[in-house]
This record gives C-alpha cells, structure tokens and sequence, in this order.
C-alpha cells in the first residue's frame, strides 16, 4: 500500500530554483529471502541472496535537512529517486546540482543521464585517499606517508596529471594481478575517471568532497532496519520498508497514516 501511495516526480520543473542542491547516492546490499514451491514446511524450499538498496538524497547548499529516496530497483529508479529527491528540494533551471559519490559506475551514470550539464560529480576524496594511500607503499616505501600527503595536496590543486605521472614508473606488469598491484590499480581508477576530480572549485565553494553523509544514511535509514541480526525479508516487503524508512525521514508519516485512516473509513 505504501508504494501505491508514493508520487515519484523525475521532471524537473521549468522555474527558478534553489542556487545549488548537494546531492548523493550509494548502494548496500540487505537480505532478501525468495520461498519456492507450495509445501507447508516453506523453510525447505527457500533460498536466500543478497540485494542492493539504494539510497539517494539532496538537499540545498546551507540546509542539515535532505530529502529521501530509497529503492531496491535497478539503476535507472535509482536515478529517478534522486531526481524526485531534488524536485522535492527546490530544483529549477538555473540550480546546480552538486553530487559526491565513489566510483561505482552506476551512479555517475545516473547523474548524467538525469541532470545532464546540470549537474557537476566529484569522486569521493576519501576513497581516492584509499588508492593513494595503498600505492604509497611501492611508489615511496621509504616515505609513504609524506609522499601520501604530497598526492593528496596535488589532487586537491586539481593537478591530475602531476599525480598520474608520479604513478606511472611504477605500475606494475600487467602479468600481475590487481590484488597485488596498488599502483596500476590507482593510476586506472584515476585515468578512468576524467573531469571528476575537480576538488579545488568544490572547496572554494564551501561544498564537500566526501561522500559522507549519504553513507552514513544508510546506516540509519536503511541498515538499523533491514540488517537487524537474523532479519531476512521477501523482496516486496523489504522495499515496503525502505518506502517507510524514507517516510518517516521525509516528515511525511503522520500525512501517510492520515491518508489510510480517511480511506479505511
């Protein structure tokens, strides 16, 4: 029933809007249980897997106040969900949306595809730090740390290439595999990501780097509900619950049970 209730908006409004929306989405994956056949002991006829949540979130630039969406669809309801997350926001033609999210693909992807030139996306500096960090021990092993610190000091000048090419002496030999090639594994997450490293503007602006917040979304939005131990959900049911979790996070929980009261009467 909840679902059947949400109104899930994806076309941004030609007006006047906010300046700029901050805005993030992230994936985690919950337990789903699928029950096959019709016999009554259903516990031998069950298989369980894992799916991913996505959550997505924004808020104006100033605002402690996001908006949420959470679905365990694919990645275009993802994408829709952010959008909804924005409309909801105040998003208009001259709003630009600011993103931060890791690598995946997906959500870049998403991004583009709904906002276009609308939306500027930053990798996360944190899990950059990451790459950096482990390539640090082959690049400098005698002083990783300062030459840790000295990348992540070119990475937020935006001086990608200065970065690539202290890389590049030692990636290692493609005949090794990446669990144990730190610094090919850097350089390639790097490479591959052109124009999304563009940390120096967003720290000019007072806009964050990291993608903290819906990550830490998830933990209490979706993970203190759906990962509680021993917890395995029927997929319908399991989205149901995002929608609740979302709900009650929107400030929309008393309108909702309002709703089902005035149509059960």
């Amino acid at each position: 029933m909840i679902r059947k209730q949400e109104k899930i908006n994806t076309k941004i409004p030609d007006r006047a809007g906010v300046d700029c929306i901050i805005a993030g989405m992230d994936g985690s994956m919950v337990p789903i249980v699928d029950v096959n056949g019709t016999r009554k002991d259903k516990r031998k006829t069950r298989s369980v897997r894992w799916k991913e949540a996505r959550l997505a979130l924004a808020h104006s630039k100033g605002s402690v106040d996001p908006v949420f969406g959470a679905t365990l669809g694919d990645t275009e309801d993802a994408g829709d969900y952010l959008a909804h997350c924005c409309i909801c926001t105040g998003i208009g033609t001259n709003t630009t949306v600011h993103c931060v999210g890791d690598g995946a693909p997906w959500i870049f992807d998403q991004v583009d595809r709904v906002f276009g030139t609308q939306a500027e996306f930053l990798i996360d500096f944190y899990h950059l730090c990451d790459y950096l960090s482990a390539a640090s021990k082959i690049c400098a092993p005698d002083n990783s740390i300062k030459w840790f610190e000295k990348q992540k000091d070119l990475m937020k000048d935006n001086q990608v290439t200065a970065v690539l090419q202290k890389l590049m002496p030692h990636i290692e030999s493609d005949s090794v595999p990446d669990k144990d090639a730190p610094v090919r594994c850097c350089y390639r997450y790097i490479r591959n990501r052109p124009f999304q490293f563009n940390y120096k503007e967003a720290l000019e602006r007072g806009l964050p780097i990291g993608s903290g917040e819906v990550e830490s979304a998830h933990r209490y939005v979706i993970q203190d509900r759906l990962k509680i131990a021993g917890a395995w959900w029927k997929e319908d049911n399991a989205q149901d619950m995002l929608s609740l979790r979302t709900l009650r996070e929107n400030g929309d929980w008393e309108n909702y049970w309002t709703e089902c009261r005035k149509k059960a009467a």
